[in-house]
Parts: structure tokens; C-alpha cells; sequence
């Protein structure tokens, strides 16, 4: 029986990806280059240096490590300035739904993402009030696949974790719920999510039925 179940933040509750691609592509045009959404696609699932490193590789242009460590700041001062803007529209499809039918139903309800503007995120969406724990980016250490995040959410709910359910969009995340021992729904491509016990495209085909492992 599932008592909980653990949900990523980016691409499963809502879709920051394109407030990241914003505010990388003002970095490039303050340095006088292009940054283009395909540029983008190399930077997913990449820590932010990482991400950083890649963009200046793509800019041709090279920095000291200071330089660097305050060019990455800036653009997460501006990710931040975006997403402060954010409203409840922006929660996506089902998403609402379904964490109503979970707290109607008894099933607790954890957050489990390495972003570390987590609760800017959910304060400004008004999902905040359906969770019974949030474990985000400031209170890990390792980065999905570590199983870190989940077991911390599983641990703070009092729920085992044979008995959590882990909904994620990526692949990492998906080995992170499988290396924790819990069930997992992919949300998003089956191609690439081929290790989740199933996957769906958007909350819109999720139930409580679908709960049953």
C-alpha cells in the first residue's frame, strides 16, 4: 500500500526550464554572443558552473575562477528574479488535482528537488499548502542519482520507503527513487524514462488507482 508519495519540482510540478534559458541567454548577450534554445539543451540536468562552463565554451570566451563564480551568481540572481514572478498558472496540467485526491485520501506529500529556490517556487504557485515536507537543495549534499533527497523526504514523513511512490522527469531522478527502494512514475518520454514502473505524459492520466504496486 502507498503512503507517500515524493515529487521532483522542475518539469513535474512546474516548468522553470525556460526562466534558466532566460537568464543564461542574458549572460551570453551581456558578453556579446549568442545563446540559442538548442545551446540549451546541452546544459539539462548540468550543475550550474557546469552549465556555465558549456556557455562559455559556446561564447568561445574564457574567465578566472572568480570571474566565473560571479558571473554564475548573477545568473541565478536573474533565474530568481524570474521565477519571483511566477503565479499559480504556471502549475502544470493535473498537477492540482491530483494532490488534492492524495490529501483526501490520506497519502503523504514530500518534495524531493535540488533546486534551492524550492520555496520561492511553491510560495509563489500556492502549492506550498499541499506538502507535508520539503526536501530541497538546502538541506542535501548529493545530487540525484544519490537516493539522498528521497530517503531524507521518506524519513521526514515517517513513511518506509517500500512505501513511497517517487514522481520524476528525469533519468537521474528515477535511478535516485529505484536506489532508495521506492516505486517511480516517470513523467514525460518513455524513451527516456524506460526504468520508471510506468510513465505518463501529464498528471491528466494520474489517479489513485494507478497508486497500486
Amino acid at each position: 500500500m502507498v503512503k507517500a508519495c515524493l515529487f521532483d519540482l522542475d518539469g513535474v510540478i512546474v516548468d522553470t526550464a525556460k526562466y534558466h534559458y532566460l537568464a543564461w541567454r542574458r549572460l551570453a548577450n551581456e558578453l556579446g554572443f549568442e545563446f540559442t534554445e538548442e545551446d540549451n539543451e546541452r546544459l539539462k540536468g548540468v550543475s550550474r558552473m557546469k552549465s556555465l562552463e558549456i556557455l562559455l565554451e559556446i561564447g568561445g570566451v574564457s574567465f578566472d575562477e572568480e570571474t566565473k563564480e560571479a558571473m554564475a551568481a548573477k545568473k541565478n540572481a536573474w533565474y530568481v528574479e524570474y521565477i519571483s514572478k511566477m503565479d499559480s498558472s504556471e502549475v502544470l496540467p493535473g498537477v492540482i488535482d491530483f494532490l488534492t485526491s492524495l490529501r483526501e485520501n490520506g497519502i503523504k506529500i514530500s518534495l524531493g528537488s535540488v533546486s534551492k529556490n524550492a520555496m520561492i517556487i511553491l510560495k509563489n504557485t500556492d502549492v506550498d499548502k499541499y506538502f507535508d515536507a520539503v526536501i530541497d537543495g538546502t538541506k542535501i549534499t548529493h545530487a540525484k542519482p544519490d537516493p539522498e533527497v528521497f530517503l531524507k523526504g521518506a524519513e521526514e514523513l515517517g513513511v518506509d520507503p517500500k512505501e513511497c511512490v517517487v514522481f520524476e522527469d528525469a533519468q537521474a531522478g528515477i535511478e535516485a527513487a529505484i536506489n532508495a527502494g521506492m516505486h517511480s512514475v516517470g513523467v514525460g518520454s518513455p524513451e527516456i524514462l524506460g526504468k520508471a514502473d510506468f510513465v505518463i505524459s501529464s498528471f491528466n492520466e494520474m489517479s489513485l488507482n494507478r497508486l497500486k504496486f
